[in-house]
């Protein structure tokens, strides 16, 4: 299908520029409509993201040493602690530059990562520094790669370590007969069991795919390949083994941002972000499809409003970073 638009009921493109939240507009401008990076326009959004809207009101509950509600709850405190915060501003497109993300990602990476892994963990280990060796999990190290990636920090070693991890531990298994062995697999079954996390699955998806096709290793290409198969062999969102049942009904219901949780939308934005159009994500996309109203725009119907610092869009209203990424995915899919 040459024209991608044709499956909208209507365009919604001029509703997503409008100056009221700079991180859509600039992706917007830069995602569907293909400005330059140079163009006057993407060079004001791109700025406005640090003055107007969700940014600066989350940066302005920040604490003198970098992190937001308590040091030590850097992970259970949901969602005010510091690695939720680090995704919102990840998702929204924080300015690097700006010595406030710079102070927030340092705090992250001295506090959540283990010193012995890479891989970042629930809490802060109390006598050696650094994340609790015992406590790394999956989908934790997924997003808190991709965000610092998206943040700036992919050169940083430690971040390399980060990715290297993903590659190292990262399972795809289908339920298989025996449960993996040894650390890190011998205590969170949840993540780990006969049958893979799909959260952690695809968030370790979502780290790898933020690394530029030229800068990705063998390595990690091969954990990329692994996982978009094993997230087809489940057609997005069905459970692979029984394609008449869904995994999670909630994956139907899209939400922004989601922190630790996935649904249909995010993993069809990785999955076409790599550039994968694979027959068994048609159903995926028709559910993407069917749910726009007929001003073309998809409602926010999942969201952890209320336990944020600052609330992102209304539950049951149109949501601009739902279509946003709807309309990301139709024209990765259909040009």
């Amino acid at each position: 299908m040459s024209d991608w638009k044709s499956v909208l009921q209507t365009d919604p493109t001029e509703w997503l520029l409008e100056p009221d939240n700079p991180s859509i507009r600039y992706l917007a401008l830069t995602n569907i409509l293909d400005k330059p990076m140079s163009d006057p326009e993407v060079l004001k959004a791109r700025k406005d993201i640090m003055v107007t809207g969700i940014v600066p009101q989350i940066l302005a509950a920040q604490e003198a040493g970098g992190y937001w509600d308590e040091p030590d709850k850097h992970y259970v405190a949901k969602y005010k602690g510091m690695v939720w915060q680090i995704i919102i501003l990840g998702e929204l497109l924080a300015d690097k530059k700006d010595e406030r993300i710079k102070k927030a990602c340092e705090f992250l990476l001295e506090n959540s990562q283990d010193y012995e892994s890479g891989g970042f963990s629930v809490h802060r280990g109390a006598k050696a520094g650094g994340g609790r060796h015992s406590e790394v999990i999956p989908c934790l190290t997924g997003n808190m790669a991709w965000s610092l990636i998206r943040l700036g920090y992919m050169d940083d070693p430690r971040v390399q370590r980060g990715i290297n991890w993903i590659v190292a531990y990262q399972r795809f298994d289908d339920a298989i007969s025996e449960l993996p062995q040894g650390w890190p697999y011998d205590k969170y079954e949840i993540c780990w069991g006969k049958h893979t996390c799909h959260m952690g699955a695809v968030k370790a998806l979502k780290a790898l795919s933020e690394i530029p096709g030229d800068r990705r290793t063998r390595n990690v290409q091969r954990t990329l390949d692994d996982g978009v198969e094993y997230i087809l062999r489940h057609h997005v969102h069905k459970r692979s083994h029984d394609l008449a049942q869904v995994s999670k009904t909630g994956w139907r219901r899209f939400g922004f941002p989601l922190m630790y949780q996935t649904d249909i939308l995010e993993i069809l934005g990785i999955l076409t972000k790599l550039g994968c159009r694979d027959e068994r994500m048609q159903e995926a996309v028709d559910i993407v499809v069917s749910k726009q109203d007929s001003s073309g725009r998809w409602k926010l119907a999942n969201t952890f409003n209320g336990r944020f610092h600052v609330d992102i869009e209304e539950k049951g209203r149109p949501s601009k970073w739902i279509t946003l990424n709807a309309l990301k995915i139709l024209k990765r899919y259909y040009s």
